[in-house]
């Protein structure tokens, strides 16, 4: 983590970044200056720290689970990380009595963490490059953070742990089935919602699709009141978060999703590296992009999400 930290210090002189952006515009640069933070492997240099700071503003902005999980900050090559997991207890203790202390032999567990690459490739004309007044520095920053954020959704959903993250639908390490149905209805969203626990009920949201949302804005209670709230899109006064990338209504998929989506831990396991690819595309005229991240994600209690699954 420490040599991470000095090469953040680096990466936010007015040096570097004049350096890094001459080199995205394929002008001359000083190489000494970037190949402190530059990847042997890949190629890719470390983004200025002015501009990964916007990169991550715009992942954030984009991104569904980015502002529903838990984002942690996990660079270097250890491969396990800790998370707290214990339920403290408060208790009243008369007057002389010996004060009961909790075993913390299991307060953290531990939970192996992979760097699983993402890569994204963009190109942009070579005029536009060599324009001075086109700010190619935000530009670029912004459109390969969207490009992130939309697959980082999808593997924090999806993952299956292979080459990806750990998605919160894995069936195996993912949220838990609170309740199944062969037809969605009233009776089911009530029992997905008391299947979690009120501790995780507290901060609980709702995630789904369109499509999914559509049909249950049409369900009524036993009064004939909507369940859906039109005026603050709740659902039992839980917010409603769309996500395209979730299932729909199918016989095998799990279509909604609540709880406490902060128990979901994004990691980020090393900031974001880019790189030209000229020779490629100097043909057409235009230069390609590379840009790299190093990601993982799980869920850390599964107890505290919980799916409803539609069955036959």
């Amino acid at each position: 983590m420490a040599a991470f930290i000095d090469k953040e210090i680096h990466t936010a002189t007015a040096e570097y970044s004049t350096n890094f952006w001459n080199a995205m515009r394929c002008r001359m640069h000083n190489f000494d200056v970037l190949k402190k933070t530059t990847d042997l492997g890949t190629g890719c240099t470390m983004l200025p720290v002015k501009d990964s700071l916007q990169m991550d503003a715009v992942i954030g902005k984009e991104s569904v689970f980015r502002n529903l999980a838990s984002v942690v900050t996990f660079y270097g090559g250890a491969s396990t990380i800790f998370a707290h997991d214990c339920n403290e207890l408060a208790a009243w203790v008369p007057e002389g009595a010996a004060i009961p202390l909790q075993d913390a032999k299991e307060d953290f567990s531990r939970f192996p963490v992979s760097a699983h690459k993402l890569a994204v490739f963009v190109k942009i004309d070579e005029d536009f490059a060599n324009d001075s007044t086109f700010g190619i520095e935000t530009y670029l920053t912004n459109r390969i953070a969207k490009n992130f954020a939309k697959a980082e959704d999808e593997a924090f959903l999806l993952g299956t742990g292979e080459d990806k993250p750990t998605g919160i639908l894995s069936p195996d390490k993912g949220a838990e089935i609170g309740a199944t149905t062969n037809d969605l209805s009233y009776d089911d969203i009530i029992k997905l919602y008391f299947s979690v626990k009120e501790e995780y009920r507290r901060k609980g949201a709702w995630l789904m699709n369109d499509r999914t949302a559509l049909s249950l804005l049409s369900l009524k209670d036993e009064r004939g009141a909507y369940l859906w709230n039109m005026n603050d899109h709740t659902l039992l006064g839980k917010p409603v978060v769309i996500m395209d990338a979730m299932p729909n209504i199918e016989t095998g998929k799990s279509p909604v999703l609540f709880g406490d989506f902060h128990y979901y831990w994004v990691i980020r396991r090393s900031p974001v590296h880019v790189r030209t690819l000229r020779e490629k595309f100097v043909q057409y005229d235009q230069i390609g992009y590379l840009a790299i991240e190093y990601m993982d994600g799980r869920l850390i209690r599964r107890e505290a999400v919980k799916a409803l699954k539609v069955t036959d």
